[in-house]
């Protein structure tokens, strides 16, 4: 295993931010951690890259433990943390020789590692970082966590604030540095990013809910969604929360995601229900189950 984490618990000021997590993470694997702000992320994060003590726990990464290897680990991990940290007054490249200095090597010696994402900021090479797109920070920020060749490589919310075209772009590098054999961990609030990992760990108030295959963890989904649609969003919402049969309602793009108690359900009642509350163009009908159903049932 790459990482094995084991009954980690963190507090600050007797507020818990980490509660006995446990997970492990293989070789080669690309793990997402996922979850909203305030979940937890960040600080097992901090954790595992020795930024942190933890309260209790034990955790190993590249086979070494955090406490007593953990100059050993900063030489074998790269760690991208949520906020742009890099020196925004130096150039592209002179941000990138710095990292490679501290470590020992050279942009030349690993250039084949990140010169399929260098290769895109490589014409800026001489802008300051603070001048750089948000698309182009985030390709520096990978390219300077990789420049030393880490075994392991740890993306805390690497996405936040970047545009769908970035976004896409990213996780496509991410799944060629994984058959390069690095493991990945990866955080981030996104749903939809979820799919794209190999395995994920929901994660909620500082505790796992639940680890599999995305696939698997959708389809274990204990009941049938509905897309329910009508010409006031709102008025819907507050409707279906008085419907004596619903079970869970929650606002999904321009449906709403519905859920009923029953097995038997029935969708001619409810839309009448909906039809005496004075809502119209009202559409009910059954869709595919996403993380993030399974995330808000989980979360409960």
């Amino acid at each position: 295993m790459s990482i094995i984490v084991k009954n980690i618990n963190k507090s600050f000021n007797q507020v818990i931010a980490v509660n006995d997590v446990s997970f492990e993470v293989k070789k080669g694997e690309l793990f997402g951690l996922i979850g909203p702000d305030g979940a937890g992320k960040t600080t097992i994060f901090r954790i595992l890259t020795t930024l942190l003590f933890a309260d209790m726990g034990f955790a190993k990464v590249a086979g070494f433990d955090v406490i007593k290897d953990y100059k050993k680990i900063r030489s074998n991990v790269g760690y991208m943390p949520g906020r742009f940290s890099l020196y925004q007054d130096l150039t592209v490249e002179e941000n990138l020789t710095f990292f490679a200095t501290i470590f020992g090597t050279t942009i030349e010696e690993n250039y084949d590692l990140i010169k399929d994402i260098y290769i895109q900021i490589e014409p800026f090479k001489n802008r300051r970082a603070g001048k750089l797109s948000g698309g182009m920070k985030q390709k520096l920020a990978l390219s300077c966590a990789l420049i030393h060749k880490p075994k392991v490589l740890f993306l805390d919310e690497p996405t936040t604030g970047v545009d769908p075209v970035s976004r896409k772009e990213f996780w496509e590098m991410l799944k060629r540095l994984q058959q390069k054999g690095i493991t990945i961990l990866v955080s981030t609030p996104y749903m939809d990013e979820a799919a794209l990992c190999d395995r994920i760990a929901l994660i909620q108030n500082g505790k796992i809910l639940q680890i599999d295959d995305p696939k698997e963890i959708v389809k274990h989904f204990p009941t049938t969604i509905y897309d329910i649609k009508a010409n006031n969003i709102y008025k819907l919402l507050l409707a279906l929360k008085e419907y004596k049969h619903s079970y869970s309602v929650y606002p999904f793009g321009e449906f709403v995601h519905y859920t009923d108690k029953r097995d038997a359900f029935d969708t001619k009642e409810l839309f009448q229900f909906l039809k005496d509350k004075g809502l119209k163009n009202i559409i009910i009908q059954p869709t595919e189950t996403t993380i993030e159903d399974t995330f808000m049932e989980l979360a409960k």
